[in-house]
């Protein structure tokens, strides 16, 4: 829920960051820009909209956009200072250590109640703008239903040669309705022009000229389109007064762009007349219900007002102002399409991992998961095959809280901040919740107790930069180490899913991951759980805290059984804060125990 809202929240900085770069644009540059240029650049709110929707990872940007993260540093969560241990390991092994949930809470900086009433405010907001394009639309068919044709012949003939004048070749449904009093246009697929019922009467043929060149403009334009994207604007954005406040700037663009095509269509001297007809329409405005849908040639005075004197100083546009347009609107879309990758940096893609599922076998293991949410990977290399339960929990990546010390350690290794022989940190005196943890501690002992500040001063010595490469290098779920530095991993921003971890642990067992050998046994040694006469257990619990309550249990291992290695990872989910990763080590031994690996 927090994701969703957080992404609204950059996406609305970044559209009002450019609302205001374009209305700083147009104040600076307003006499090295064309009246067209000044309207088409509001096109660019576009961009940061679709970016939202997007799927960045097809373009190949998910690099770009961990850049992106690293650079923001959007961190939500805080380590408490308080810390509890919760759960008691329910089985007997040779280090049991390895199995009991030494937990830190973190507290996130807003309740989820807030989150919960800020997404309903939103989607209540969305809803009622959505009764209210709705709304606008059913008047618009109302007049469409009340609307008659026009048979006078010289007015379809007269609509005929202005199509030509402009260069519209689509067919213009041509009505006259009493329920306006502006002349109207509408249809994206069919199009129409609405007028008065007594237009023919009250107003010359030169005049009606004028008035279709100006809706027939609005087609060409597309301007009924955008008005549709407008419309979502609007309702994505209802809370933003600088959305509206842009919304008001575009509409006055749109029909000062809309003039400037009629005028230069006409000579000078039909400037004079093209001016009094804008004005005899003034304050005469369509219904506000339909306004945004259905673009006219009327509006209110101060309105009318603006767009007479920009007739009235109007000049064709010359080469060298075309050109400076052209040059303008190419600088800002390079700007936009810079911008646009940021409001993906929260949610982006990267939340779930894409798995083929060619070679796997889903399976039903929801009997061992009661009162839990979960999912079940197991990895049989000897066959190259998968065992999966629950495919799209197993997809989702999410903090991996202390399995990631596995890898953290064989960082610190491969960067000597450590070393086999001599990996010993110095404990210094602050007294934490855990006995276990107020001691000097060596790699075996720091990963069977999993022993945050062991390894918070080992990731500080090693440095964000070089984990960052470490992280890329053996391409570690999102890869993102955008969280403060001693809890990225804890429900923060680094995320994994299971079939990750199944796959990181066999090319870490088979050295694929181009890391020293001894780095490795040693690391491998440390995780060593229970020796039995049909195999080893090498595995790392993880257990994340929200708040207090246990959100997020992690198993992850792998079992030796003669010539044969069987790697897996269980993930284990509860809404009454009873996920730990003691539990999650119990349901999956029972699995391998069922399954006659272990």
């Amino acid at each position: 829920m927090d994701t969703m809202l957080l992404r609204i929240l950059v996406s609305t900085i970044v559209v009002s960051l450019l609302i205001f770069i374009i209305l700083l644009i147009k104040k600076l540059l307003n006499n090295h820009m064309t009246v067209k240029a000044q309207y088409h650049i509001w096109y660019f709110l576009c961009i940061p909209i679709l970016a939202t929707f997007l799927p960045w990872n097809y373009f190949y940007l998910g690099e770009g956009i961990q850049y992106f993260k690293s650079l923001l540093f959007f961190q939500r969560d805080m380590t408490s200072k308080s810390e509890r241990i919760n759960g008691v390991d329910a089985f007997q092994a040779s280090n049991s250590d390895l199995l009991q949930d030494f937990t830190v809470s973190v507290n996130k900086s807003t309740p989820d109640f807030v989150y919960h009433t800020f997404f309903i405010v939103w989607v209540i907001g969305v809803i009622l703008f959505v009764g209210a394009a709705v709304y606008s639309n059913y008047q618009i068919y109302r007049i469409k239903k009340s609307a008659a044709a026009v048979h006078d012949q010289k007015l379809n003939q007269l609509l005929e040669v202005c199509k030509e004048m402009v260069g519209v070749k689509r067919n213009i449904r041509l009505r006259e309705t009493s329920l306006i009093t502006s002349p109207i246009t509408f249809g994206v697929f069919q199009p129409y022009i609405f007028i008065p019922s007594k237009t023919r009467e009250a107003f010359s043929l030169n005049e009606l000229k004028y008035v279709f060149l100006h809706e027939l403009h609005h087609h060409k334009s597309k301007d009924l389109f955008v008005n549709y994207v407008m419309w979502i604007f609007r309702i994505i954005y209802w809370f933003n007064p600088f959305v509206w406040y842009a919304l008001k700037r575009i509409r006055m663009d749109r029909e000062l762009a809309c003039d400037a095509s009629v005028l230069n269509l006409l000579d000078e001297s039909g400037y004079i007349e093209y001016g009094h007809t804008i004005i005899r329409f003034a304050d005469k405005k369509y219904d506000r219900a339909f306004e945004q849908f259905a673009p006219g040639i009327g509006g209110t005075k101060k309105q009318i007002k603006q767009r007479i004197q920009c007739i009235a100083s109007f000049s064709r546009d010359s080469p060298l102002l075309k050109w400076k347009s052209k040059v303008i609107c190419t600088v800002l879309g390079i700007l936009v399409l810079f911008l646009a990758p940021i409001t993906t940096v929260i949610a982006s893609p990267d939340d779930v991992y894409q798995f083929s599922g060619k070679n796997a076998d889903y399976e039903d293991l929801s009997s061992y998961f009661e009162g839990y949410e979960g999912s079940f990977v197991l990895y049989d290399p000897s066959k190259n095959q998968y065992q999966i339960y629950n495919r799209e929990m197993s997809e989702q990546r999410i903090s991996p809280d202390s399995t990631y010390k596995i890898y953290s350690a064989l960082f610190a290794l491969e960067s000597n901040v450590i070393s086999t022989n001599n990996n010993e940190q110095v404990w210094d005196r602050k007294i934490h919740s855990f006995p276990e943890w107020n001691q000097n501690q060596s790699l075996a002992t720091a990963l069977s107790r999993s022993v945050n500040w062991y390894f918070q001063n080992t990731d500080r010595e090693v440095g964000k930069k070089q984990l960052q490469e470490y992280f890329h290098k053996i391409k570690y779920g999102n890869e993102d180490l955008s969280g403060n530095l001693d809890s990225y991993w804890m429900e923060s921003s680094l995320k994994i899913s299971p079939i990750e971890q199944v796959q990181l642990l066999y090319a870490l067992e088979e050295n694929q991951l181009g890391f020293k050998a001894d780095n490795i046994k040693a690391v491998k040694k440390a995780i060593l759980i229970d020796v039995q006469k049909n195999g080893r257990l090498y595995g790392k619990t993880g257990t994340g805290m929200v708040n207090g309550k246990n959100v997020n249990g992690w198993f992850i291992g792998f079992v030796d059984k003669g010539y044969n290695r069987f790697y897996f990872a269980i993930n284990i989910q509860n809404k009454d804060g009873q996920a730990q990763g003691s539990k999650a080590a119990e349901i999956a031994k029972q699995i391998l125990r069922h399954k006659k690996i272990y």
